[in-house]
């Protein structure tokens, strides 16, 4: 067996070396293609314009073509264009040029470490197989760090075009020329585009029709706000503040505030988080060489972490390991880019409609319609930010379950036959063995167990005395020669493993606890809602004072009433989204009712607050007098602004570092410490009482 696992090893390694090996031929042939054959088709339209030199575009867009072949990578490659289209409007070759270099730098990093994840996990096939599967979350990670560097950049670019834009304007005086001459004069070619998409929409024959379509493939909410702001001030044109200044640039005062703290919050994070994730991957990696470390220095630890208790421990940490990782990426998560859902016709919903037996159970399990049960689900999903239905919710939790019962099952019977195989095939020794053994007494080991195998397979599964054992073993050939002494003290020792064997079997108990696994597994999607509905609650107070600068920007334009500054606020937010929505839904029946009704659903008092000066506008109150405060003491707000933010970073940070180091602590105490002493005590007080005996 053991020969079969190495040469599954070699084979295994042969395998990814030729995958890298293809990849390494692939580059550097689409390079010779790139520097060699510039399409001879079209090489005399194209002459004394087109570069002789190699071109890294043109080579990533033939990698392009080429990921779009390949099964799995068009499955990531697709899933990461469909984010960057959002920033590049309509613009192919660009969207297919970030695409290709974000899959190849994904490559660049995880082949190596899969060659590296081979070499030191290739005795256990197990982990080795666990690791590698788990390398698919670490693309997931790698791809969406990329991707959302790009958003970060945009952001950036956003600040310097923003301040551009207030001198274009100081010359022009015009809105929509200011925003065309900055675009065409800036160097920045993602927010150039975008701010050309803005001009065509002002100019557009319906440029409200035209803004309502941007503000759904908008990259960031202060892009929805200065088209917005833009449209309304071509619209209705400027006016001056109080100081003097234009209420236009003071405006995009405003945005450009919001977008500097908004980058400071995600630098920040980023420093936070940046190693946590490695960190928290790390004891996968590290188990292999801190079980080889350990047997090699402490020799009675052999049985422990070449038998099924070892094993399980390895279990539990990549159990670990795994949801730390994930709660790690949610608390991360900035909602920097948009991330592109299919909440119409999902997988579940597909199950849901194909497999009968499914949908049965999910009826039958599901909470009836109007249930204090299902409004509290439903409540939750929304609390949650989630887009899911509640039937996908039970397809999700009861796939789960029989997942975790089936995979728990598979666990204890592979736990069983680990134990069986060591019994088989670790050398036998005749004392409690501290330090390592020599070659000859290992030799001598090896022979003893292979001479009591035999003896193990004739009597598996029989429950022999002692005497019935020694019989058998003076029958066989394999121990002629052997003196009654030496029989009767082997005799002991098969005794203690056959007894060891003929117990390897699937438990009732073990049955029990894959049934209580696979009800966590159950639970554990309500589980992840709470969580994602307690993040979103750490959000609330920034979500509301980005409502606060929205309404300083709108207060003092004219034609703006109540109705429209909903919107604004519908428009922006996520965490109170279906509160506004539903307030200006039935806006119509009764504008101060809607609102009162709006405010009963709101617990969060600042939020409740802005309801409250809502409500006196609609009482013929002007907005600018209802919301004087916040413009009186704009300054204080920022400064609590920047104060939420810290509090915020100071949280998830917090949480971050307990999810990232836990899969460590998990892995030194329960691997290595607490089996060390544990064992270590075990044999000291076994020898002894050897000692004592003699």
């Amino acid at each position: 067996m053991s020969d079969l696992s190495n040469n599954f090893i070699y084979i295994f390694i042969g395998i990814v070396a030729i995958l890298f090996v293809a990849v390494v031929v692939a580059f550097i042939r689409l390079k010779k293609k790139s520097q060699n054959a510039d399409v001879v088709r079209i090489e005399n339209l194209r002459k004394g314009t087109e570069q002789r030199n190699f071109s890294w575009d043109v080579f990533y867009q033939k990698l392009y073509l080429n990921y779009l072949k390949t099964p799995i990578l068009k499955m990531y490659l697709l899933k990461i264009r469909r984010r960057l289209e959002i920033n590049n409007i309509d613009d192919e070759f660009t969207t297919r040029l970030q695409s290709a270099k974000i899959i190849t730098k994904a490559l660049a990093i995880i082949l190596p470490l899969t060659i590296v994840i081979i070499i030191l996990t290739h005795t256990n096939i197990l982990l080795m197989f666990i690791i590698l599967i788990f390398e698919l979350f670490m693309i997931d990670s790698f791809t969406d760090a990329m991707v959302n560097k790009l958003d970060d950049d945009l952001l950036l670019q956003q600040v310097d075009f923003f301040a551009q834009i207030r001198h274009s304007y100081h010359e022009v005086k015009m809105v929509a020329e200011a925003i065309y001459q900055t675009a065409q004069d800036s160097e920045h070619v993602e927010v150039s585009r975008q701010a050309e998409e803005i001009y065509n929409i002002l100019n557009s024959a319906d440029p409200e029709t035209a803004l309502e379509k941007y503000y759904d493939v908008a990259p960031n909410n202060y892009l929805k706000e200065f088209a917005g702001i833009s449209y309304l001030t071509q619209e209705f044109g400027d006016r001056k503040v109080d100081d003097g200044s234009s209420l236009y640039l003071k405006n995009l005062e405003n945005i450009s505030q919001e977008m500097q703290l908004e980058i400071l919050k995600r630098d920040k994070l980023n420093y936070v988080f940046q190693s946590l994730s490695l960190i928290a991957i790390a004891p996968t990696i590290l188990l292999e060489p801190l079980k080889r470390w350990a047997v090699s220095n402490f020799s009675f630890t052999k049985a422990f972490y070449n038998g099924s208790k070892g094993l399980f421990v390895q279990i539990l940490v990549m159990i670990a390991t795994i949801i730390c990782y994930g709660l790690i990426r949610k608390l991360k998560d900035n909602g920097s880019t948009k991330i592109v859902q299919n909440s119409q016709n999902p997988w579940q919903e597909k199950l849901y409609n194909k497999v009968k037996i499914l949908r049965d159970l999910v009826i039958l399990l599901m909470p009836a319609r109007n249930t204090k049960d299902r409004r509290k689900l439903e409540r939750t999903l929304k609390d949650a930010g989630s887009h899911q239905k509640v039937r996908w919710v039970y397809v999700n939790k009861i796939l789960l379950c029989i997942v975790v019962f089936i995979v728990s099952i598979i666990v204890f019977s592979v736990l069983h036959i680990v134990e069986i195989n060591y019994i088989y095939t670790e050398p036998t020794t005749t004392y409690n063995l501290i330090g390592d053994m020599g070659a000859k007494e290992e030799e001598r080991a090896k022979e003893r167990t292979e001479r009591q195998n035999v003896i193990l397979n004739e009597l598996r599964g029989k429950n022999p005395t002692l005497e019935q054992i020694e019989s058998t073993m003076k029958r066989n050939k394999v121990y002629d020669g052997f003196s009654d002494s030496e029989i009767e003290s082997e005799a002991e020792t098969i005794q203690e493993k056959l007894s060891t064997i003929n117990k390897e079997y699937l438990k009732w108990f073990e049955v029990l606890l894959a049934i209580m696994f696979a009800m966590v597994g159950y639970y554990a999607p309500n589980m992840l809602l709470a969580f994602q509905k307690k993040m979103r609650v750490l959000e609330m107070e920034d979500e509301v004072m980005s409502y606060q600068t929205i309404i300083m920007m709108l207060m003092r334009i004219e034609r703006v009433d109540v109705e429209m500054i909903l919107e604004w606020l519908e428009r922006y937010a996520d965490i109170f989204k279906e509160q506004i929505g539903k307030c200006l839904n039935n806006y119509e029946s009764g504008a101060w009712e809607a609102l009162e009704e709006m405010k009963q659903e709101v617990t969060y008092e600042p939020f409740i607050r802005i309801i409250e000066s809502l409500q006196t506008s609609v009482e013929k109150v002007p907005i600018r007098e209802a919301f004087e405060e916040l413009d009186s003491d704009k300054d204080y707000y920022k400064d609590k602004r920047k104060e939420t933010n810290d509090r915020l970073i100071t949280r998830k940070s917090m949480l971050g570092r307990v999810f990232g180091f836990a899969p460590m602590i998990i892995t030194f105490v329960g691997y290595l410490i607490i089996p060390l002493v544990v064992i270590g005590l075990t044999s000291m007080v076994s020898s002894m009482s050897a000692m004592s005996s003699m």
